[in-house]
């Protein structure tokens, strides 16, 4: 017998369905005509609200549209507008708009007046010549509020603490379709930048105040309160960074600030693991001592394993008196290295010495030891080598992790003699260019030049790890990884004493953080005549948080190991 509360249930169900009739569609259609641009557009924007309204149709409801269109219309300058709503009886919610926008109210009288130390003030000047209303302009009330606005902004990152409107009048005369501006706005003074003041520092102050981008007394720039910020942050030695200004010391128009600290963790342990084509899975151990005494020296050290290469590497960080662009570094390494037909161990111990010049290039002057035990396809040896080294360096870039706009340039140059004890005299001379451009939001481009150079009379005597080879993700796609070079007689590869490689690709958003790719690349390793090879091919790039993923497919055109390959990175571009 049937379950009598499944019966009683069902009939319910059964009645519900047939007395309650079905809701109708609540969704309103617009169609406007007789005016585009922006009027078109604001009329959209006052109306959005309504599309999904549960308002019954009629003349009611059209009277509300006809306010909010006149609303939407006179907020930029037409207080003469017609307007007609109409609908078919069949499809009642699909309602035809007609707009005569008629002629506009205009600015008549435009009385902007600036008192104060803002009126010396270039950036006021600017403001005003660019936003303020002028005589004969359509009245448009978002661009008043909007220049109103932008004054009290500018002045609050200026330090004009005091300004205000004395007076700040918009008067219209619909009849006269006329209007009259009168903003009379007075700065004051402009404050100054006072004592700064630490606390919860950890570190000595004379090296805090290396990094303050002003001087007392200075003019209040609230973007200079942003520069020390990201200085005190980039140092690594602070888990919190609080700088602000003390409003309620201020005093014969000078600003405290105040700058709230809370020290670092004295140690720091990541873990990692990655991939890429060339060097196949790779962890990672980084253990960092953001700071070890007053005086900020830090100290880092990384562990590294992959198939083909080992390596684990400590330095030391000694700021000097200008933190942020000045610094002393000693670093040392060891590295075990199995990859075609090399295989070496090396230990690297340099001094180093870094600036930050103001035109925003790095220059790195260096003293570099390396010893390296190698076999390089038929040559079994062991060199040691000492190093001085000057290299150059910039990066730009904008745009996040995949940045639309970038560029990177790398100079550099080591030199070894046997006059000071090395086992070989040459000089070395790398270089890499990279540049990143886009057209609008949905086209990237990537450029990159690498090259090098070793001027001695023959390898014999230089370490596989100083010589050239090309070939792999971020050199020659479409050939394996460091796979072109010159041979010896065998088909081994010993290296060359210069290299270029050149790449061009082009991207295309297909949606969100997906990308697809287009490229081509071009060079050569080579000791006394370059054999050049050519690969292309296509990918897919993903614009993750940690910077691009990028998946390769690419033919190699030419030389012995030309064929298919897939390449797969993570990291920058350039």
């Amino acid at each position: 017998m049937p379950n009598r509360g499944f019966l009683i249930s069902t009939m319910l169900a059964a009645i519900l369905s047939v007395s309650s009739p079905a809701r109708s569609d609540t969704t309103y259609q617009f169609k406007i005509s007789g005016v585009d641009g922006a009027l078109r557009d604001n009329i959209d924007i006052y109306l959005q609200k309504y599309t999904d309204a549960d308002h019954t149709p009629g003349l009611r409801f059209q009277t509300t549209l006809q306010q909010e269109i006149q609303t939407a219309l006179q907020a930029l300058g037409y207080y003469h507008s017609e307007i007609s709503i109409t609908h078919d009886k069949a499809t009642p919610r699909l309602l035809q708009i007609n707009v005569q926008a008629g002629e506009p109210v205009r600015i008549s009288e435009s009385d902007i007046q600036l008192s104060g130390d803002a009126t010396t003030d270039s950036d006021f000047a600017a403001l005003l010549a660019t936003q303020a209303p002028k005589q004969g302009q359509v009245l448009h009330h978002g661009a008043y509020d909007g220049f109103k606005s932008a004054l009290k902004s500018l002045a609050l990152r200026k330090g004009y603490f005091d300004a205000d409107f004395t007076q700040a009048r918009l008067e219209v005369a619909p009849e006269l379709k006329q209007a009259f501006v009168r903003l009379h706005f007075n700065s004051g003074t402009r404050y100054k930048f006072g004592d700064v003041s630490f606390s919860g520092n950890q570190i000595a102050e004379p090296g805090l105040r290396s990094l303050v981008p002003f001087n007392h007394g200075d003019h209040y720039l609230a973007s200079q309160l942003g520069e020390f910020n990201q200085a005190l942050a980039a140092t690594g030695w602070f888990s919190s960074i609080l700088v602000e200004g003390d409003t309620t010391q201020m005093q014969d128009f000078t600003l405290p600030i105040n700058v709230a600290l809370q020290p670092e963790r004295r140690n720091i342990i990541e873990t990692g693991i990655g991939y890429s084509t060339d060097v196949k899975t790779r962890l990672k151990l980084n253990w960092n001592k953001p700071w070890l005494n007053k005086a900020g020296h830090s100290l880092s050290s990384k562990l590294a394993l992959s198939e083909i290469e080992q390596s684990v590497e400590a330095a030391y960080k000694l700021p000097l008196a200008s933190v942020a662009n000045d610094f002393y570094q000693v670093q040392l390494g060891f590295k075990n290295r199995d990859n075609q037909d090399t295989q070496s161990r090396e230990s690297n111990l340099a001094l180093e010495r870094h600036w930050l010049l103001k035109s925003d290039w790095y220059r790195t002057a260096s003293v570099r030891w390396l010893y390296e035990d190698f076999v390089q396809a038929d040559q079994n040896d062991s060199i040691s080598l000492i190093m001085p080294g000057l290299s150059y360096n910039r990066t730009k870039q904008s745009g996040g992790p995949m940045p639309s706009s970038a560029n990177r340039i790398l100079l550099g140059v080591e030199v070894s003699d046997e006059a000071w004890g090395s086992d070989a005299s040459f000089v070395r001379l790398r270089s890499r260019l990279g540049w990143i451009g886009s057209a609008g939001n949905n086209h990237r481009f990537v450029t990159r030049l690498d090259g090098g150079a070793i001027l001695m009379e023959g390898l014999s005597q230089l370490p596989p790890s100083l010589r050239f080879f090309a070939g792999g993700d971020n050199s020659i796609r479409g050939y394996g990884y460091e796979t072109v070079s010159p041979r010896n007689s065998d088909d081994e590869l010993t290296g060359g004493r210069y290299m270029a490689t050149a790449a061009l690709e082009y991207q295309y958003r297909v949606k969100g953080n997906w990308w697809l790719a287009a490229f081509s690349d071009y060079g050569s390793a080579w000791d006394d005549k370059p054999d050049w090879v050519q690969g292309v091919g296509f990918g897919v790039r993903w614009a993750s948080p940690v910077g691009p993923v990028r998946l390769d497919l690419a033919w190699g055109l030419d030389g012995p190991d030309n064929g298919f390959q897939l390449h797969f990175a993570l990291g920058p571009e350039l």
